[in-house]
């Protein structure tokens, strides 16, 4: 089980690049860039919260990977002066996991669950008194002599992320108070980011270059801060430490990261529907197989982006490559398919 707390800055952690990534990660809500109408929600209910002086109601934040909903978590247990216990779904594996978790929190602390749509059954349902009447319900025994008790627990705040909103089951979805999703952030928004991040890393830059590297982040921070990283490198080695126009271009063309802001995986993927399935529809787990690529992370990292940008389709019978798509990779559709398409 995979469970830490903490109070102010983030956790500490081994990896140098996850380490830059924590560095980067604002620390109040006034410094987080973007989700406008999220940010002035959260900023209500977290003031009353405090003037109350009671515990913030549950919240869900569901999204596309990368767009911030852990930082949120962390900024929240800050903004509300109390501490952070973070885990994830797939690491509760029994009750008495989730239960070890609960009974150690303190009154009004935050618990942070990611993936919770990949929480067992078994593990969530003892989640349901817990978040609604703040108790644990507790089998005592085996057999005929087993007796169920109720233990109090502090009364806290459960902060839920998923990427997949639609396989969280109903009865836990309605115990949340605050269900919001994240968007995919403007070229704007992300320039902002970037800006602030090469300040923090000591980088050189012109408003042209950073501008680049946004353009080209699939609308994502962390994909943005994961480039300008890489831009860094390149600017270091092969140019003057200096991420102007020319110098981003050159490094995001080195990384295969075209003009739309697309990935050899991307890439691949809308080829492979085009010239190997005529453009579609064809199964999720088809396309897993064809790309050797886990159907989770096609729908997770690749489809929500390629989706949104016009490339793809998504109907019942499968996904399906748009009239973009074929222009896109400059190829002409089948006679059949030019009707539907254009």
């Amino acid at each position: 089980m995979t469970n830490s707390s903490q109070r102010g800055p983030l956790n500490p952690v081994s990896n140098e690049e996850d380490t830059l990534e924590v560095n980067l990660r604002p620390g109040r809500l006034e410094d987080f860039v973007g989700q406008e109408l999220l940010k002035e929600k959260l900023r209500i209910f977290i003031d009353a919260t405090v003037r109350r002086g009671e515990q913030l109601d549950h919240v869900l934040l569901y999204g596309p990977p990368g767009l911030g909903k852990t930082t949120l978590g962390y900024i929240l247990a800050r903004e509300l002066g109390v501490e952070i216990h973070v885990t994830s779904g797939p690491a509760i594996e029994k009750q008495g996991d989730l239960a070890a978790i609960l009974t150690n929190l303190a009154p009004r602390d935050v618990l942070f669950i990611d993936e919770i749509h990949r929480l067992p059954r078994t593990v969530e349902e003892i989640l349901y008194p817990a978040m609604e009447d703040f108790q644990l319900d507790i089998i005592i025994g085996q057999g005929p002599s087993a007796r169920a008790i109720k233990l109090d627990i502090p009364r806290f705040t459960l902060v839920g992320a998923t990427t997949r909103a639609g396989l969280i089951t109903s009865p836990l979805l309605t115990r949340f108070g605050v269900i919001d999703r994240l968007d995919f952030y403007s070229p704007e928004e992300l320039l902002a980011i970037v800006a602030r991040s090469a300040r923090i890393l000591g980088v050189e830059y012109t408003r042209e270059g950073l501008l680049e590297v946004a353009r080209r982040s699939r609308g994502t921070p962390r994909v943005a801060n994961r480039l300008l990283r890489r831009v860094r490198d390149y600017a270091q080695e092969r140019g003057a430490g200096l991420i102007d126009l020319a110098t981003a271009t050159k490094a995001l063309a080195l990384l295969e990261i075209d003009d739309q802001g697309l990935d050899k995986m991307d890439r691949l993927l809308i080829s492979t529907i085009i010239e190997k399935f005529q453009g579609g529809p064809v199964g999720i787990d088809t396309l897993s197989a064809a790309l050797n690529e886990a159907a989770d992370t096609l729908e997770d990292v690749h489809e929500p982006y390629l989706i949104q940008c016009g490339f793809l389709g998504r109907t019942k019978q499968g996904r399906i490559a748009t009239a973009f798509a074929y222009r896109y990779l400059r190829i002409d559709p089948p006679r059949n398919r030019q009707e539907v398409l254009f």
